[in-house]
């Protein structure tokens, strides 16, 4: 039977590459996002190119729609590679709470983004790549899950579950032929910024985002050596190992300058 890679998050940014990349390497490609129109577009692009490619659009919001997602994915179908990209963030601080709740509406659908249907779409894969013949998830996670993060504090906390998760579960499936790897990437020039109102925060002003097809093939092909964490860019493993060494109220008092907008 045929393999199959899922990308999640497929409409923009890291998505739209970790699709090209898999496109060139000529697999076939399952993509979702809430997008529809978006994903239809990369998909008239990439089978111009021979690949096969199936649109399924879905909202990672809604437990069921992940659920659905995955039933269609898998109809008569194997996938070796998860790509679990889709990911949402707020810049501002926790306690405020915009236009009728618009902030912790946008903080609650974060969690079930970022950790809950990724945790969903991670188990299904595992178990079905165990039964037959083995694969590979990535998880995007952030060089924010190495740090807590004022004024993006629930992002963090998100992509510290996802890091924390990832590197438990590799070593859980160690041996079985299915990997798990954790890319923790710094700023990326993605549409992320504009949709979690960060533009103006002095952290883009010290370090200026990465090209996006630099940040995902560095993923892909760390995914591909099974390797459990990939930190790309000397400056962002800086940023990963200083915690480690450093007190604890510093970390955070220097993160909330990097996070606060000048």
């Amino acid at each position: 039977m045929t393999k199959w890679t899922l990308i999640t998050g497929a409409s923009e940014g890291l998505g739209v590459e970790f699709a090209r990349i898999a496109a060139r390497e000529g697999r076939n490609l399952i993509l979702t996002a809430r997008s529809e129109d978006k994903l239809e577009a990369l998909a008239t692009q990439l089978r111009a190119g021979g690949t096969q490619v199936v649109v399924v659009p879905a909202d990672l919001n809604d437990s069921s729609q992940v659920d659905r997602l995955w039933s269609e994915a898998t109809a008569e179908r194997e996938i070796d590679v998860v790509v679990n990209n889709a990911g949402l963030g707020r810049n501002g601080p926790f306690a405020e709470d915009r236009d009728n709740g618009a902030d912790w509406a946008r903080e609650l659908s974060s969690i079930e983004v970022n950790m809950s249907a990724l945790t969903r779409l991670m188990k299904l894969s595992i178990a079905h790549m165990r039964g037959s013949g083995g694969g590979r998830v990535l998880n995007v996670a952030s060089t924010a899950a190495f740090l807590p993060g004022p004024n993006m504090a629930v992002y963090h906390a998100t992509k510290a579950y996802v890091l924390s998760l990832s590197e438990a579960v590799a070593f859980e499936v160690r041996g079985s032929g299915v990997t798990v790897t954790a890319l923790c990437p710094g700023a990326t020039q993605t549409n992320f910024f504009d949709a979690a109102g960060m533009h103006g925060i002095r952290l883009l002003k010290i370090a200026p985002p990465a090209a996006a097809d630099k940040v995902a093939q560095i993923g892909w092909d760390g995914m591909l050596r099974g390797k459990a964490v990939i930190v790309p860019g000397l400056m962002n493993k800086f940023f990963a190992f200083s915690p480690r060494i450093s007190p604890r109220f510093m970390v955070v008092w220097v993160t909330s300058i990097f996070m606060s907008k000048s």
